[in-house]
């Protein structure tokens, strides 16, 4: 039996996570909106019976057992632990929460409970080109060590040209190419090589500020552009250009991992491998499907997939297991990405390299601090 799905957040991602959903057999039993009128209509154009603006509605529905965070980043560690806390299952878009203190409540959450699953929604993980990459790497195709992973992405401007002021339109709230994307790609690298940054060096810049219906007083302050270097365990270097602000109507990206001896290369969903001194060969390619466009939406059709596949009976007894989605990133993972983006905004805002530093107890300076960006967000949203 597939558990009862309970979704917070109505934005796009909503609205492409529901019918995949419905497509597996999981049933998605209430809807959640910071506004009553914007969870009814969500509600309505998905089919979904219950909707409220009120968390603890949905998280103490009884036919809800499993949580889908995709709203605002200030609202993720505080859905997510209450969410453990009272024995849900937990899946959090990404980034987790807004800073590592944020972060670390998810983990300890996580850990406290760990016959639940807390899982963050990197689905790039999940996309078989790069899980073709990560194999070839495992089985030696480069013959020799890692030494370069070069990353260029491409997109459209991430809060919508057509939409009012919101929290993706300011870095502080969570929003930001930086944040939305470049998380994903933090974690795809750490995925792929089984390396932490050590160091990070960082250029970030917001080249658009307004748009047709965000002008006056309120203006874009997430970066739109962002170029970083990591330095991996192992003198791994890693060289990342992320670009939302020139008119892109497609998601483009290319990611090479190279080593002395040859390269694997992801291009759009596509892979490709050259050994010394050969061609370049095609080593899995994919048939166009235009339902399923970008590589975020068709990672998380197979990480949905793979839920459905924990949830189902395991040999003779009625349960559940985790080996289906341990491919998936953990509350761990995403304190990590936080420990990198923290750097990565420290480094652009001093122009030198930062160490990352994982956090491992929170300061109360470090909450409170939280607590003071939380409460901006909410009233900026």
């Amino acid at each position: 039996m597939l558990p009862g799905i309970g979704v917070f957040g109505t934005g796009p991602l909503v609205k492409i996570l529901v019918p995949i959903l419905n497509e597996n057999g999981f049933k998605v039993e209430a809807i959640w909106s910071k506004t009553m009128q914007d969870a009814k209509d969500a509600a309505k154009e998905l089919n979904v019976s219950f909707f409220t603006n009120q968390i603890d509605d949905v998280l103490l529905l009884k036919e809800v057992d499993l949580i889908f965070v995709l709203c605002a980043p200030f609202l993720h560690a505080q859905i997510s632990v209450k969410a453990l806390g009272i024995g849900k299952h937990v899946v959090c878009d990404r980034p987790a929460g807004l800073s590592q203190s944020d972060a670390l409540r998810m983990v300890k959450a996580g850990q406290y409970y760990p016959s639940l699953i807390s899982l963050i929604n990197y689905s790039f993980r999940f996309l078989p080109a790069f899980m073709h990459m990560q194999k070839a790497i495992n089985e030696g195709y480069l013959i020799s060590n890692v030494t370069l992973i070069e990353i260029n992405v491409q997109c459209s401007y991430l809060y919508g040209t057509n939409e009012m002021y919101n929290w993706q339109c300011d870095d502080l709230m969570g929003g930001g190419i930086l944040n939305l994307v470049g998380s994903h790609v933090i974690d795809l690298v750490s995925f792929l090589t089984n390396k932490r940054a050590l160091r990070v060096n960082a250029v970030m810049r917001t080249f658009t500020h307004s748009s047709e219906n965000i002008n006056g007083i309120r203006y874009i302050s997430a970066p739109d552009f962002c170029t970083f270097q990591m330095d991996l365990e192992d003198s791994v270097l890693v060289c990342v250009t992320l670009k939302s602000h020139q008119i892109c109507n497609s998601y483009q990206q290319e990611v090479m991992v190279s080593s002395n001896s040859g390269y694997l290369v992801v291009r759009g969903e596509d892979l490709f491998g050259c050994q010394k001194s050969g061609r370049e060969e095609v080593l899995y390619c994919v048939i166009p499907n235009t339902s399923l466009s970008k590589p975020f939406t068709k990672g998380l059709f197979k990480m949905v997939a793979a839920l459905k596949e924990a949830f189902l009976p395991v040999k003779e007894r009625a349960g559940w297991i985790k080996e289906p989605v341990n491919l998936a990133a953990n509350f761990e993972d995403g304190l990590y990405v936080q420990a990198v983006l923290s750097a990565l905004k420290e480094s652009s805002r001093t122009l030198q390299w930062i160490r990352v530093k994982i956090m491992a107890e929170q300061p109360d300076t470090d909450a409170l601090l939280s607590a003071a960006v939380r409460k901006t967000a909410i009233a900026a949203s």
